[in-house]
């Protein structure tokens, strides 16, 4: 099978910048729901979006929301979102077919739509001024995308370099992404509101965990397809 991304340094780099991406986010993540104390941020009740709401504590969208380092989070989606961006132009080749063509295309509605999570926050002050519709649009497209990228990436495997194990991983956290969409979707617009931050996980860690799986996968791939030093020149070296 022709493989459909680029060799070297390029590609390397690529990878590893898909990979860094939802470590950064991780670990805003991290820091900033450990700074929520009052009350204590809870990963099962409270939005995930409302990690980035700065400013005074506020209700918003039913939620008592005080997050004193929603910066931190905000910051960490948009470098998220630029880090996806660059490394699917630098790791895919679109001389190659549809397929890299469509994957970077998803990798920039991913990219863009959690920096606009990051830029335009979900407040109520947002939802009076008509800002919310970017919140709104940037979440769902990297719902959307971020899933479909999973399982073109997965079904498209053994032309990335990614083991069978791996490819079939990645296909499945995207289906049971987009399972988890309306189901995320339903549980918003009935006001049931049960455990939101459960089901927007659900459907938000299949796409970062598939970054990962692919950012590490190609890394490793391309080290190994390093090239080496002709065999003189190794031995000019060892002697």
């Amino acid at each position: 099978m022709t493989p459909i991304v680029r060799s070297g340094p390029a590609a390397r780099t690529g990878a590893l910048l898909i990979l860094l991406g939802p470590l950064v986010s991780w670990i805003a993540e991290f820091i900033t729901a450990a700074a929520w104390q009052d009350p204590p941020y809870s990963p099962l009740y409270n939005w995930v979006s409302h990690l980035g709401l700065t400013g005074p504590p506020q209700t918003a969208f039913g939620q008592v929301a005080n997050s004193p380092l929603g910066a931190v989070m905000d910051t960490g989606w948009v470098i998220y979102g630029t880090l996806l961006i660059v490394g699917a132009f630098l790791l895919f080749d679109p001389r190659k077919g549809a397929r890299p063509v469509i994957i970077v295309g998803l990798a920039v509605l991913a990219g863009g739509g959690v920096s606009l999570v990051g830029i335009f926050q979900g407040s109520d002050t947002n939802v009076d001024n008509g800002l919310i519709a970017f919140h709104t649009v940037g979440a769902q497209g990297v719902m959307l995308a971020g899933n479909i990228m999973a399982i073109a990436v997965g079904t498209g495997g053994a032309r990335i370099g990614l083991s069978r194990g791996r490819s079939i991983a990645s296909t499945a956290l995207g289906t049971a992404g987009l399972i988890a969409f309306p189901l995320f979707m339903t549980d918003v617009f009935t006001g049931w509101m049960w455990n939101i931050g459960l089901f927007e996980r659900a459907v938000i860690y299949p796409i970062m965990i598939g970054h990962a799986l692919l950012g590490s996968s190609v890394a490793a791939v391309q080290r190994h397809r390093a090239p080496h030093p002709p065999a003189r020149l190794a031995a000019r070296i060892e002697s």
